[in-house]
C-alpha cells in the first residue's frame, strides 16, 4: 500500500503539505488508499461525509471519487466549481461514459481517469480526461509491465503492489510505447455466427446517436449461436433505423425490445446479467 501510494503522488507530481480530500467510504479500497497516500507523502487530509454528492470548503490539491459523485456535483454551480478547484482529480470505480467525458473536458485543472483493481491495491494506469493531453490511452505506472494473453486480455506484472502476473477480464489494445486502451470485458463478447462483437464497442457507436436509455446485450440463437438484442427505454423504430445507419452489418441487433427500465448496478452500470434475462423475451 505504501508503495502503491508514493506510485500515484510520484506520477502527479504530489508534495508534502499538499491537500488531500476524503470523500470516499473507507469500507473500499479507494478511500483506504487515500488515507495510506496521506500518510506515505505527508499530505494534509480532508475527510469529509462520505456521500453521491460531496461538500467540502477551499482549494484541494488531490481528490478521488466516482463517477456517481462527479456526476451529481456537475448538477449545480456550485458543485461545479468546487470540482474546477481540485488540482488533480482521479475518477475510479466506474465506467467514464462519454457524455460525462464532454462535460469535462475544457476543465481547466487535471483530471484523471484510473485504471486498476483491488487487487492491485488501487490503480497502475491513469489517462488524461481533459485538456490538450486527453486520450483514450492509459499511461501505465513506472515498473508497471503490460502484456496480453492468448484472449487479448490484459495481463500485468506489477511487482511492487502485487506477487505475480495478474490476469484481467478487459480486452486492450497495447501501444508500442506500453500506453493502452480498453475495448471492453471479455465476457461481454458476443460471438453471432462466427463474428466476435463486443458490447461496449456497439454500444460507444450508439450513444451519440440515439437520444434515449438503451444497452446491448445477447440471447441464444439456434443459427448464429448469439444474437444481438438492444434493449431500450425509447422508439424502437428509431433505435432500427440508427443501428442500420450506425454499426457495421454484422453489428446489427436481430432483436429490438422496449423495456420500462434499462437494469443498472447500485453504481450506475448496465446489469448485464438481468439485461440478459429481460432479451429472453424478445
Amino acid at each position: 500500500m505504501e508503495a502503491s501510494a508514493r506510485i500515484t503522488c510520484r506520477f502527479l507530481k504530489l508534495k508534502e503539505g499538499n491537500t488531500a480530500l476524503l470523500c470516499m467510504s473507507l469500507d473500499y479500497i479507494a478511500g483506504k488508499m487515500m488515507v495510506v497516500r496521506a500518510l506515505t507523502c505527508g499530505l494534509r487530509l480532508i475527510a469529509v461525509e462520505p456521500c453521491g454528492c460531496p461538500s467540502w470548503e477551499g482549494d484541494v490539491d488531490f481528490a478521488a471519487m466516482v463517477p456517481l459523485q462527479v456526476f451529481n456535483l456537475l448538477q449545480t454551480a456550485e458543485g461545479r466549481e468546487r470540482l474546477i478547484h481540485i488540482r488533480h482529480l482521479i475518477i475510479g470505480g466506474g465506467a467514464i461514459d462519454d457524455a460525462l467525458s464532454r462535460v469535462l473536458i475544457g476543465f481547466p485543472n487535471q483530471i484523471w481517469s484510473t485504471y486498476g483493481m483491488t487487487e492491485t491495491l488501487s490503480h497502475i494506469a491513469l489517462r488524461r480526461l481533459n485538456g490538450p493531453e486527453a486520450s483514450e490511452w492509459y499511461t501505465p505506472f513506472e515498473g508497471v509491465t503490460l502484456s496480453q494473453d492468448e484472449n487479448g486480455c490484459l495481463v500485468i506484472d506489477a511487482p511492487a503492489v502485487h506477487d505475480g502476473m495478474l490476469i484481467t477480464n478487459d480486452i486492450v489494445d497495447i501501444r508500442a510505447d506500453g500506453c493502452f486502451k480498453v475495448l471492453g470485458r471479455r465476457d461481454n463478447v458476443i460471438c453471432s455466427g462466427g463474428i466476435k462483437i463486443q458490447i461496449e464497442e456497439v454500444e460507444r457507436l450508439l450513444k451519440p446517436q440515439l437520444p434515449f436509455p438503451f444497452c446491448i446485450t445477447k440471447r441464444k440463437d439456434a443459427k448464429f449461436g448469439d444474437a444481438v438484442v438492444l434493449l431500450t427505454e425509447g422508439d424502437v423504430d428509431v433505435a432500427r433505423q440508427v443501428c442500420h445507419q450506425a454499426l457495421p452489418k454484422h453489428w446489427v441487433p436481430r432483436h429490438f425490445l422496449l423495456v420500462a427500465q434499462i437494469p443498472l448496478t447500485p453504481t450506475g452500470k448496465v446489469a448485464r446479467k438481468v439485461a440478459e434475462q429481460m432479451a429472453l423475451i424478445a
